[in-house]
């Protein structure tokens, strides 16, 4: 478990370590100057071994410890992304979105990121802010290296996200911000799949294999999507309390809360945003299977009209075939020297007007003829 001490009236962060600390570690805890912000952020597993521990600290810094059902939410890493409150904090368990664990580099060429679904919760006191991350969380570790380096930036070119944040609400919100911004990279992969597909589907001259992963990737997706609506109700519920929280009397207390308002509304409409490039996705492979099968459909409509024409175009010479073919003494042209030639006139000539005529009635196209569609 690591513990920060956040200073924003000095832009100051202090690396407290991992806890549980020593005894001077956890008696320089009590000598803290106000409107400050503790950040406790841990591992689902250290959360189990290490429970007595951190009820001890929250009762310590925000004088009640954690519920026991919300425990068992934390604890969980199945849970879908929801909200709840008391009247001491807040929880809010939020599923991430970002690739799984094998990096870019690491993966087979043309193989796409699986999105990893892991729950990470939060409980926001007012002056700490507890978060359980899944292990290896690479949301923890960016912005724990983003409060620990110091900007370089001038004070007047500072970003918002340069900032220190102002309350533990505003750093939920961030790592909240963060984890929606990871889909980005998930979400270029996939598109680039997509597209791979889509040309693999509707080429004529070529026999698409690959029919489990596009299951797969559309079961993702459609998982995807379950998990913005789970996530788009958790952040509006959050919305909704934060709107019932008493106004405030100072001016830079009124400036926080509507700072808190302006992030909120900020996840909210990336996740929304998400959703739709998530729904854009399942819509393009639904398109492109379509399109695949409608292709197949007037290729196979394509062959069979060309060789009903074929037929079309030999019944006359078959018939003319058969007649010379009949066992009469008697027939005409049998017997005549040029008799030969006469009928093979006639079915040349035949052949090529039934031809022309079926050419440009569009019943059959020249390059069905010379094979250029198949």
């Amino acid at each position: 478990m690591r513990l920060l001490l956040i200073q924003p009236s000095t832009k100051l962060v202090q690396d407290l370590g991992t806890w549980p600390a020593d005894t001077a570690s956890a008696a320089a805890l009590r000598r803290h100057p106000p409107r400050q912000l503790y950040w406790l952020s841990c591992e689902r597993t250290e959360l189990e071994r290490q429970l007595p521990a951190v009820q001890s600290l929250l009762q310590q810094l925000c004088g009640t410890p954690l519920l026991d059902l919300h425990i068992s939410d934390l604890l969980n890493a199945q849970i879908p992304s929801t909200f709840d409150y008391t009247s001491d904090y807040d929880v809010m368990l939020f599923r991430r979105l970002e690739g799984a664990a094998p990096r870019p580099h690491q993966r087979p060429p043309h193989q796409p990121a699986e999105p990893g679904h892991r729950p990470v919760g939060f409980a926001v006191f007012d002056p700490l802010l507890f978060s359980v991350h899944p292990a290896d969380c690479p949301v923890r570790a960016q912005h724990l290296q983003r409060l620990l380096t110091p900007s370089t930036a001038p004070e007047k070119r500072s970003t918002a996200n340069s900032r220190l944040p102002a309350s533990s609400a505003d750093l939920m919100l961030r790592q909240l911000d963060l984890m929606v911004d990871g889909f980005l990279s998930l979400r270029r992969d996939m598109a680039r799949q997509m597209e791979q597909w889509q040309m693999a589907l509707l080429n004529p001259n070529s026999r698409f294999h690959d029919w489990s992963k596009v299951l797969q990737a559309q079961l993702g997706l459609h998982q995807l999507n379950e998990i913005c609506e789970d996530q788009r109700a958790a952040v509006q519920d959050w919305i909704d309390a934060l709107e019932s929280w008493p106004e405030e009397n100072e001016t830079a207390e009124r400036r926080a809360r509507e700072l808190l308002r302006v992030r909120s509304r900020d996840v909210l409409e990336h996740i929304e945003r998400v959703s739709h490039h998530v729904h854009r996705m399942e819509q393009s492979a639904e398109a492109a299977l379509q399109m695949h099968f409608s292709a197949q459909s007037n290729r196979a409509n394509d062959i069979m009209r060309t060789l009903t024409t074929l037929t079309a175009i030999f019944l006359p010479l078959n018939l003319i075939a058969a007649v010379f073919g009949m066992n009469f003494d008697v027939l005409p042209l049998v017997h005549a020297e040029d008799g030969f030639w006469w009928a093979m006139g006639a079915m040349a000539l035949i052949g090529a007007a039934l031809l022309v005529f079926f050419l440009r009635r569009r019943y059959i196209e020249r390059d069905s003829l010379l094979g250029e569609n198949t």
